[in-house]
């Protein structure tokens, strides 16, 4: 074997199990088609918001590498949802297009264990069981124990702008010709999705006092749990927010015919919630006005993101939409809008642990997987390394739960209920989300991290004595009683509260709205030795005042925990198995389910069809 892995793809999945395999130990090898284009944002400027920051921070807890690139040299940091639970709260982080991927491609190019090549996949090696290598082509062949296909948007991709299609990936470049036909001829099912991207404009061109200031937030937020250095948000780089007019309403309507979208050129489904504009305009003909981002791109550049202006225009129709939006008036373009079409493999053909069901030893991470956006994409490829890494070293797989991480919930979605358009993370899709929240996910997923050797001594060390020092402040205030104490007093009315009548459990009283930790430990001279930081102390805050609901999603996870536990035996006969419903045959037969719990997930299998698989799997015990 030329490799142990070879990843096939430097995006920001590709990166992400690259990375993964060569800290694990294994000789890796990464071949992408252009080496300085690896980690690039061909879309939006930013890293985070709904979920996806969540997501960012769990890749961090497991070891990946996206929350130190993208803390790196951010130009915003700002926290989404604050006057909401902490069940929804998140970062997003405005990027430098320019430094972000600079600094992935240095790291890249300097990873022990980690090989780039410049090169071009177009087919497989594989006999009729499994594949161990791959073509190129230029005609060179590498051979390796897993493969891992992390093509992003660029197989056999197209680009579109009214009449105009080009034979391009994203931003230009060249796309990947061959491999898709490939994967075909292996009897593995792939499909056609649409993305798009908004048009860059000058800045010196756009009159901003005609948008509101959207500035970062102001505090020491980042995505890694080992940054330290933080920008001051005086000295970040605000964001503008816009709405349409009527008159681009008019235009748009005027020009449905002129866009690839609605011109019939494009085949592909997009995202539903990402559409382009002409899109919004149709779908939601009653809407006045949507709102629109001016994100910048770069310290060194003068280019400016319109966020939510998408589309697939011609480009004079193009100039058109654009001046009509307020400050646009005299707006220069860098770039025109264009939608993109690619294919991708349908996410019936791989299981939960990303390995291709009919070619052991293939993984795929990353939009081949049916996603959008670049933190699913490095989550699903973090997981894909992970897992081909422990497959190596005949190792279990690493199969995270929905109680676990955003990262389990995006891959039980996708296995078990598929994807008819580039699926996308939103806290809504997560029942257990308050489980699954910004501040803790070091708590959930660095223990797993530092068992695959993601997370090295040191690192792992800080943690446990974090988590340590969290658990003895929440033990020390249960065991706590505040009585009449007039500081204590003085405090609590000065919130509004009544007089204490007796003593009252320390951990009772920091449940009220507005009582802080910090107040509450200065009448508690034991949690004087305890070292919290402020996002320990948020921690135990949120502990409090949400115990009772988080042990009420504590015990539903365990109940789904249990249905997870129980192991469907191979070899199972769903078509003609008595009892069950003809859809639940057909979706369990092409899912093959590796447990009761996901069989229970799958849509179309309903509660008597679970009852009647277990019936079965006890006979065949």
């Amino acid at each position: 074997m030329d490799y142990e892995v070879i990843v096939v793809g430097g995006g920001h999945a590709g990166l992400e199990a690259a990375f993964a395999c060569a800290h694990m130990g294994h000789k890796t090898l990464l071949l992408t088609i252009n080496i300085k284009k690896m980690g690039n944002m061909p879309c939006n400027p930013s890293i985070g918001g709904s979920a996806k920051g969540i997501v960012v921070r769990e890749i961090d807890a497991l070891g990946g590498m996206m929350g130190k690139a993208a803390d790196h040299h951010y130009l915003q940091m700002k926290m989404l949802n604050t006057g909401k639970g902490p069940g929804v709260q998140c970062l997003r982080a405005q990027q430098d297009k320019l430094e972000y991927p600079d600094y992935l491609q240095n790291l890249a190019l300097h990873t022990d264990n980690l090989t780039v090549k410049e090169e071009t996949v177009n087919a497989l090696l594989n006999d009729d069981k499994h594949v161990f290598g791959v073509k190129t082509t230029i005609g060179n062949e590498y051979t390796a124990k897993v493969v891992i296909l992390t093509t992003g948007t660029y197989m056999e991709s197209k680009i579109f702008r009214g009449n105009e299609v080009l034979d391009e990936g994203p931003d230009g470049e060249q796309p990947s010709r061959g491999l898709s036909p490939y994967l075909r001829s292996m009897g593995i099912e792939t499909t056609r999705f649409k993305t798009g991207t908004p048009p860059r404009i000058k800045s010196d061109s756009i009159d901003f006092t005609k948008g509101s200031v959207q500035p970062g937030t102001k505090g020491k937020y980042a995505f890694s749990y080992e940054t330290n250095e933080f920008i001051p948000v005086e000295e970040q780089i605000p964001c503008y927010l816009i709405y349409t007019t009527p008159e681009t309403h008019k235009i748009i309507r005027d020009h449905l015919k002129d866009s690839a979208m609605y011109s019939g050129l494009i085949t592909g489904v997009g995202p539903r919630y990402c559409p382009s504009i002409e899109s919004k305009i149709v779908n939601f003909a009653d809407k006045e006005r949507h709102q629109l981002f001016l994100e910048p791109e770069s310290r060194y550049t003068d280019s400016i993101y319109v966020q939510g202006f998408s589309t697939s225009m011609p480009k004079d129709v193009q100039e058109e939409m654009v001046r009509s939006l307020p400050g646009f008036e005299n707006a220069v373009f860098l770039k025109y809008a264009y939608a993109i079409e690619y294919d991708l493999i349908v996410p019936e053909e791989y299981g939960p642990t990303l390995e291709l069901k009919k070619w052991p030893g293939l993984y795929i991470g990353g939009q081949i997987c049916g996603t959008s956006g670049y933190e699913e994409a490095a989550g699903l490829g973090l997981m894909a390394g992970i897992n081909a890494c422990l497959k190596i070293e005949g190792k279990e797989p690493l199969i995270l739960r929905r109680d676990q991480s955003y990262i389990g919930v995006m891959i039980d979605d996708l296995v078990t209920k598929g994807t008819l358009e580039p699926y996308r993370l939103m806290s809504s899709r997560a029942e257990f989300r308050l489980l699954l929240r910004h501040d803790n996910a070091d708590l959930r997923l660095t223990d797993i991290g530092y068992q695959v050797g993601l997370i090295n001594k040191d690192r792992y060390q800080r943690f446990t004595e974090k988590r340590a020092n969290i658990n003895k402040a929440v033990e020390i205030l249960k065991s706590t009683y505040l009585g009449k104490r007039k500081e204590v007093e003085e405090y609590l009315t000065g919130l509004g509260f009544n007089e204490l009548k007796g003593g009252v459990q320390a951990f009772e009283i920091l449940k009220r709205p507005g009582v802080k930790y910090t107040e509450i430990a200065k009448f508690i001279p034991a949690l004087e030795d305890i070292s919290l930081d402020e996002f320990a102390i948020e921690e135990v805050e949120i502990i409090a005042k949400y115990e009772g609901y988080i042990a009420k999603q504590i015990k539903e996870a365990e109940g789904m925990a249990k249905l997870d536990q129980m192991k469907i035996p191979s070899g199972l006969d769903y078509l003609n198995m008595d009892g069950l419903a003809l859809e639940a045959r057909s979706k369990l037969n092409k899912i093959q389910p590796l447990t009761i719990g996901q069989a229970s997930r799958i849509s179309g299998v309903n509660p008597a069809d679970i009852s009647i698989l277990i019936l079965n799997i006890k006979k065949k015990n």
